[in-house]
């Protein structure tokens, strides 16, 4: 990657930056705002030395969302932020041609138009008519074949961001821990992790194997897990993983009742239970207090934590476990890489952000990235001949 350092000049020159902007938004306010923060080193380096500055990104999953609440968010970090309300077209490029040197202008969410997702040709040369530079700086959306990500890097010179170049650099020492080592990967989807959890037994000393995760390893030793979440599609090779003996299950868990999650009951109900005694009408929501103290047993032993998702339902209030490990990783005086969202969250819920030595701005960017060494719009930087 070339670095945005390595930008011959800036004075005046329109530079289109690929942001993190996707942050919760509620009621019109940003409710966390770590991804804009970390945003905020490169957006200086690039303002500071004359370049108008144009953010591109998207926000939300259908398009619907509007960036204009991130924007002024944006704004009570960095100066001379603004924002419009549209992505491409002769009055963007008017609204650009109208800023000064140091201007930043915040463009509408990329997935309003759904040549983004498509990864449309046509859209990213309308993106391309907006600059005369790329930055790459979104390492959270890296892994995804966008028009933004992967194509419009190609057609103008192209450059890794301050953040993005950080991502890169802490992910890669993260594969070379010094030991003991702890993994732990929560959240979902075995499919999806299947690589990364082979790649990890044979890196780290312990893997931990916890959120609905768990739930698959469980059922595959011939536990009960009930209406438990599980992975839809092919989980054999957990048979595999399961002979390795770094890898680390749950001791016990909490379990509701099906009928009452994400009522006001689902608290009174839950109960605790050993691995073996989950009820065939019940789910798998948390871990338990002895898995809780595991965790921090080894937790306190290792010298790196790598740890991506939650270890409960997060967004359903059960939040113990995932609250737990990240205290135990606070005071382990361990070298720590977190990510995930939720992940994230409960680390500044808990106000111990600086007690981490690395937290991604990325969840399954960071898991791609750490399974394949790269991802596509990394490798579509990779265009050096466009300097000369």
């Amino acid at each position: 990657m070339r670095s945005v350092r390595t930008i011959p000049v800036l004075k005046n020159i329109p530079v289109i930056v690929r942001v993190a902007m996707n942050v919760p938004v509620e009621n019109g306010v940003v409710m966390n705002d770590y991804r804009l923060r970390r945003a905020v080193p490169t957006l200086t380096f690039l303002s500071s030395r004359g370049a108008r500055v144009i953010l591109v990104s998207h926000i939300g999953e259908k398009g619907t969302e509007t960036l204009e609440p991130v924007a002024k968010a944006l704004g009570k970090r960095i100066p001379r932020v603004s924002f419009f309300p549209e992505t491409i077209g002769p009055r963007v490029r008017d609204a650009i041609r109208a800023m000064v040197p140091g201007d930043v202008l915040v463009l509408e969410n990329l997935r309003r138009d759904k040549r983004e997702q498509a990864n449309d040709l046509s859209f990213a040369k309308e993106l391309a008519m907006l600059g005369d530079v790329f930055v790459e700086d979104s390492f959270d959306t890296c892994h995804r074949k966008h028009a933004s990500i992967v194509s419009l890097p190609k057609l103008l010179p192209s450059y890794a961001g301050l953040q993005l170049e950080d991502e890169v650099t802490e992910l890669r020492l993260a594969l070379k821990p010094k030991h003991p080592s702890l993994a732990v990967i929560g959240g979902a989807k075995f499919s999806t992790k299947e690589g990364l959890l082979s790649l990890l037994l044979s890196t780290y000393d312990k893997l931990f194997v916890g959120g609905a995760l768990a739930n698959d390893f469980l059922k595959a030793k011939g536990h009960e897990v009930g209406k438990s979440l599980v992975s839809a599609g092919d989980t054999s090779g957990i048979q595999a993983l399961l002979a390795d003996e770094k890898l680390v299950l749950p001791l016990d868990v909490v379990v509701v009742p099906a009928s009452v999650i994400g009522t006001p009951e689902q608290q009174t109900k839950a109960r605790v239970v050993s691995v073996e005694g989950v009820r065939p009408d019940e789910s798998i929501l948390d871990h338990g207090p002895a898995t809780e103290a595991l965790l921090t047993s080894l937790a306190k032993d290792a010298k790196t934590i790598l740890w991506n998702g939650p270890l409960g339902n997060y967004e359903n209030g059960f939040v113990s476990g995932t609250d737990a490990f990240a205290r135990a990783v606070a005071k382990s005086g361990a070298r720590s890489v977190v990510g995930g969202g939720d992940t994230v969250a409960s680390i500044e819920s808990l106000g111990l952000l600086p007690k981490f030595s690395f937290v991604s701005t990325g969840g399954g960017a960071m898991l791609d990235f750490l399974a394949d060494g790269s991802l596509p719009g990394i490798d579509a930087l990779d265009n050096t001949h466009l300097s000369s």
